[in-house]
């Protein structure tokens, strides 16, 4: 595993742990009057949907993407079986917020489904936001990587556009750890045949065209909700506009409302993969409660 590639990993947690304190708040105004100008992981208010949170911890998508990355840890692969157990044990007794698409999946499969149809028909970008564990797998298999992104995200996303932007943003993850800029891979691979008729294709270009933009304001006018019409395009704004500036990138995300962590979290992974260990340091990464345990998790698979 190269260090861009842990890089990228590091960047999605310490983006989701960066936009817990604000998350789903959609008044940006409220988000400067409350918190100020967010560069370090806050904790949530009395009235937020993570109050049961501290700083520094993971919003219900980070803990996700922490059982994606220990059972890839434990497989020394990606096991979709072996994912489900762990994604449903999560929720054993979880005292963080149950979004509809985890409800709906676990009563799937309380109704005896399996992981290959247990998935929400939730269009919640959310679902492809936790994928960067599994770039650490298949460094020189992109067909692989696209394969099994797809299908973690339709564990709990079964939902044709959330389950092309997982496979994207795989491929662009993978195109940018072999040396390409993220916006000329984003570019590239939106041309392939794979995306050219995909429901996401309809949101790539909008998202590449704002990068002169405020972010404030792209993120405002594509929409700051967690639908994947909303979020992607805002996602792709946020790396085009900062393709050099991974925290910029993700404090901008943040101060912009709404879903911020699904965003920063994608955006993040990217970013990561594009400008390595030196973009992942300082106190806004170390005060992520466990990045000690995530640091460990990806030794042990690399």
């Amino acid at each position: 595993m190269t260090d861009n590639a842990k890089a990228a990993v590091l960047a999605a947690f310490a983006a989701d742990s960066l936009a817990l304190g604000a998350h789903w708040i959609y008044d940006p105004e409220k988000i400067r009057t409350d918190f100020g100008r967010i560069e370090t992981p806050a904790a949530p208010g009395p009235d937020s949907f993570h109050k049961t949170k501290t700083r520094g911890d993971f919003t219900h998508y980070g803990d996700q993407m922490l059982v994606l990355l220990r059972a890839i840890a434990e497989q020394k692969g990606f096991d979709p079986a072996d994912f489900s157990k762990q994604w449903r044990a999560l929720f054993d007794n979880y005292d963080g917020y149950i979004d509809n698409a985890t409800r709906k999946t676990l009563a799937n499969y309380q109704k005896g489904a399996d992981p290959e149809n247990a998935g929400s028909s939730s269009n919640d970008l959310a679902g492809a936001a936790r994928i960067a564990p599994l770039i650490c797998l298949y460094p020189d298999d992109p067909e692989k990587l696209a394969e099994v992104a797809r299908s973690q995200t339709a564990m709990t996303h079964n939902n044709e556009a959330v389950i092309d932007a997982a496979a994207f943003f795989a491929r662009v993850a993978h195109a940018v750890l072999q040396g390409s800029a993220p916006v000329a891979a984003m570019e590239s691979i939106a041309e392939d045949d794979e995306f050219a008729m995909s429901p996401i294709s309809m949101y790539i270009g909008p998202g590449l065209k704002s990068a002169n933009e405020k972010s404030a304001d792209a993120i405002a006018r594509f929409g700051p909700a967690c639908e994947i019409d909303q979020a992607l395009p805002g996602t792709i704004h946020l790396i085009a506009r900062f393709e050099d500036n991974l925290k910029e990138a993700l404090i901008q995300s943040v101060m912009a409302g709404g879903d911020s962590a699904a965003r920063a979290s994608m955006a993040g992974m990217i970013l990561g993969a594009h400008l390595g260990m030196e973009a992942v340091s300082g106190d806004w990464i170390e005060n992520v409660n466990r990045i000690n345990e995530i640091r460990t998790l990806l030794d042990q698979i690399a």
